[in-house]
C-alpha cells in the first residue's frame, strides 16, 4: 500500500508523489513542528517482513545520515510507518541535472559547478569509506539558488568492509554510466567506479553524447567492459586535446589506470581547460551533424536525451532538413556497424540459447575482443560485401536490408535468420537495430517480432519484445490484455534462467508492469545464475505482494527440485497440472516437470 496524498506519516504529512523507482517511492511531506517541507523515501512494501533487509536499510540510513556535506543531500531521519520503512531528507525545490541538460548547452558557470560540486561531494564521501555507485546527471539536483547537490546515496556501499547497504536485486548502476568493473559483477569496488561514471557525465558535457548508448542494457554494457573509448576528438573536433587527455585517463578499463582520486580528477579537467586556453568555455563546443553516432538513439529511462554542451541556437530552432540527414546517416551508419560485428566481433555460436555474457551477478567471462585489438573501422559509408558463411535464408535476409536499410521488418527478418543460424549475438544486435528503425508506438511491429521468436522458443528476445508492448497498450489509456499479459509472463519466466537476460530486460520495467513478476523473475535468475538462498528470498518478496499468483508454486517446485526435495516439488507440480484456472503454459511446464521426477 502506498503513502495516500494527505496521510500523516508519522510527523510528516503526505502533499504529492514526486517519482518512483524499482525500490522506493519519494513524496514531498511537510513537516509541521518545523515548518519546512521534507522529501520520504519510502521502501516498497514488498519488504516489510523481510527482517534482514530492514537490518541493512536501518545501516544504511545510519551511513548516509553521516554524510554532512554542502553539496549532498542531507538526511533528517528514517523510520517505518505501518511497518513499511522509510527515509526522511531535505526537499530540494528545483530540477536535476539531466533536465538541465535537455534545455540546453550548460553554461561556463555551470560546468564549474557540476566539477566542483560533484567532485566536492564525492570526495567527501570517499573519505568517509561510501561509495555512491549511480552517478548520471538525474542523480544531480539543481535548487532554485543554483546550488548543486548529489542526491540517492540508497546504492552506497561502504568501501572498506565491501558490505553491500541495498539488497541484491536492485540494479547497481545504469548502463551509459556503469564503470567496466561494476558492469561485471566485480565486488570488490573502490572509489575508481565512481571517478569512471563521474568521467562519463564530464564526457556527456564536452562531447555532446555519453560514450556507449545503445539500444539494449547488453549493447551498452558490453561496450564499457570491451570497446576502446570513442576519441572525443573525433566525435566533436572543437575538443582541446588536453581535455580528451583527461577524459581518457578518467575512463580507463583498468582502475590503476585511472586517477587515483576525484579530487585528481577535478582539478586535472580545470587545469587542461586552462592549458587549452578556454577556461571552461563551454560555449566554444559544438557539434556537427555528421558526428552522430549510430547508437545515440537509447530506450532506457535512464539515458538523457543527447545534447550539445555549446550548441548555438534553440534545439527547436534547427533545421528540419538537418534532421532528416542525421536519421539517414543514423540508419546507414547502423546498418553498417551491425554488418560488420557480424562480419569480425561476434563468434559462431553453436545452438539457439543466449550466449554467456557477463551480467551485473555472474562470473565474468572472456572479452570477444580484447582492449588491445579495437574493432576494425567501417571506413566509408556504404553497404559492405555480405559475410561467406550466412545461410541462404540469412543471405537472402540480409539482401532485403541491403535494399530497405530504413525498414524495420527487414532487420526483423535477418535477426531472426541470424537467430536460426545459431548467431545469437549478433541477432540481438540486429533486432536492436529493428526495434529503434520501428519507434516506441509501433505496436503492430513488437507483437510480430514477439510471436516469432516465441515460435522459436527464443524467450530472452520475446521477453524483450513483450516488454516494448506493455507501455504502448498503457500510453493507449486502457490496460495490457489477458492474453498479452500472459505471454509477458511466460517470456520473462522462461527468459530468467538464462545468464544474459538482465541485460536485455530491466527488472525495474518488470516491476513497473507487474511488481510480484519482477520478483519471480529476480528468483529464478538467482536459482539458475546465483545463490539457493537469494532465490527463496525473492520468492518471499514475490508472495508478500500477490500469494496466489501461479507462478510462484511453479517456482517453489522448481527450488525443491534443485534442492532435492522431489515429494514436496511434486506436490506444488500435481496442484498446478489439475488447476484449469492455471495458464496454459505453467500446467505444461508442470507436466513435463513431472515427468522429468517420476
Amino acid at each position: 500500500m502506498s503513502f495516500a496524498v494527505g496521510e500523516n506519516v508519522g510527523p510528516y504529512r503526505i502533499i504529492e508523489q514526486l517519482g518512483q523507482g524499482g525500490m522506493a517511492t519519494v513524496y514531498k511531506a511537510y513537516h509541521a513542528s518545523l515548518d519546512r517541507y521534507v522529501a520520504i523515501k519510502a521502501l516498497h512494501q514488498a519488504f516489510n517482513e523481510d527482517s534482514t533487509f530492514l537490518g541493512r536499510f536501518q545501516r544504511e540510513a545510519r551511513v548516509v545520515a553521516r554524510l554532512e556535506h554542502p553539496n549532498i543531500v542531507p538526511v533528517y531521519d528514517f523510520s517505518e510507518h505501518e511497518s513499511r520503512p522509510y527515509l526522511v531528507m531535505k526537499f530540494i525545490e528545483g530540477d536535476t541535472l539531466k533536465a538541465r541538460l535537455n534545455k540546453g548547452p550548460l553554461t561556463t558557470e555551470e560546468i564549474e559547478k557540476v566539477v566542483d560540486s560533484v567532485g566536492s561531494a564525492l570526495g567527501h564521501a570517499h573519505k568517509q569509506g561510501i561509495l555512491h555507485r549511480d552517478i548520471k546527471p538525474s542523480n544531480v539536483l539543481i535548487s532554485t539558488e543554483g546550488t548543486m547537490y548529489l542526491a540517492d546515496f540508497g546504492l552506497a556501499r561502504i568501501a572498506q568492509a565491501g558490505e553491500s547497504t541495498l539488497s541484491a536485486d536492485s540494479i547497481m548502476g545504469t548502463p551509459q554510466y556503469i564503470s567496466p568493473e561494476q558492469a561485471m559483477g566485480k565486488k570488490d569496488l573502490d572509489s575508481g567506479t565512481d571517478i569512471y561514471s563521474f568521467g562519463v557525465m564530464l564526457y556527456e558535457m564536452v562531447v555532446g553524447q555519453v560514450p556507449f548508448s545503445a539500444d539494449t542494457p547488453f549493447s551498452i554494457i558490453h561496450d564499457h567492459i570491451y570497446t576502446p573509448l570513442p576519441l572525443p576528438m573525433e566525435i566533436n573536433p572543437k575538443v582541446p586535446e588536453p581535455v580528451q587527455r583527461v577524459l581518457l585517463k578518467a575512463l580507463a578499463k583498468e582502475r590503476t589506470d585511472r586517477y587515483a582520486t576525484v579530487e585528481e580528477l577535478s582539478v586535472a579537467f580545470k587545469s587542461a581547460w586552462r592549458e587549452a586556453g578556454v577556461p571552461i568555455q563551454g560555449s566554444a563546443i559544438t557539434m556537427r551533424p555528421q558526428s552522430v553516432q549510430a547508437n545515440a538513439h537509447p530506450v532506457s529511462v535512464e539515458q538523457p536525451a543527447m545534447k550539445t554542451v555549446a550548441a548555438q541556437r534553440p534545439a527547436a530552432k534547427r533545421s528540419s532538413g538537418w534532421m532528416w540527414v542525421s536519421i539517414g546517416l543514423v540508419a546507414i551508419l547502423c546498418l553498417v556497424l551491425g554488418l560488420f560485428a557480424v562480419r569480425g566481433r561476434f563468434p559462431r555460436l553453436s545452438n539457439r540459447q543466449p550466449t554467456a555474457i557477463p551480467t551485473a551477478i555472474s562470473v565474468p567471462v572472456q572479452p570477444t575482443v580484447s582492449e588491445d585489438q579495437p574493432l576494425p573501422s567501417p571506413g566509408p559509408v556504404g553497404l559492405p560485401t555480405p559475410p561467406q558463411d550466412l545461410s541462404p535464408e540469412a543471405l537472402a535476409a540480409f539482401e532485403l536490408v541491403q535494399k530497405n536499410p530504413g525498414d524495420p521488418n527487414a532487420h526483423l527478418q535477418f535477426s531472426l535468420a541470424l537467430w536460426d543460424d545459431g548467431e545469437i549475438r549478433p541477432a540481438m544486435e540486429e533486432l536492436a537495430q529493428a526495434s529503434n528503425l520501428a519507434g516506441q508506438t509501433n505496436k503492430e511491429f513488437f507483437m510480430n517480432a514477439a510471436q516469432e521468436f516465441k515460435s522459436r522458443e527464443a524467450w530472452v528476445p520475446t521477453a524483450g519484445m513483450y516488454m516494448r508492448l506493455a507501455p504502448i497498450y498503457r500510453l493507449e489509456g486502457g490496460e495490457i490484455p489477458i492474453e498479452v499479459m500472459d505471454d509477458l509472463s511466460e517470456s520473462i519466466y522462461k527468459a530468467s534462467e538464462h545468464k544474459d537476460m538482465p541485460l536485455f530486460v530491466f527488472y525495474e520495467r518488470i516491476d513497473s508492469v507487474n511488481l510480484p513478476l519482477g520478483y519471480v523473475a529476480r528468483a529464478r535468475y538467482a536459482l539458475y545464475n546465483g545463490s539457493m538462498e537469494e532465490a527463496k528470498s525473492q520468492v518471499l518478496n514475490a508472495e508478500q505482494v500477490k500469494p496466489d499468483m501461479y507462478e510462484i508454486p511453479l517456482l517453489k517446485a522448481e527450488i525443491a527440485i534443485k534442492d532435492g526435495r522431489l515429494d514436496e516439488a511434486k506436490a506444488f507440480l500435481l496442484s498446478l497440472s489439475s488447476d484449469l484456472g492455471a495458464p496454459e503454459w505453467v500446467r505444461q511446464m508442470a507436466d513435463e516437470y513431472l515427468q522429468s521426477i517420476q
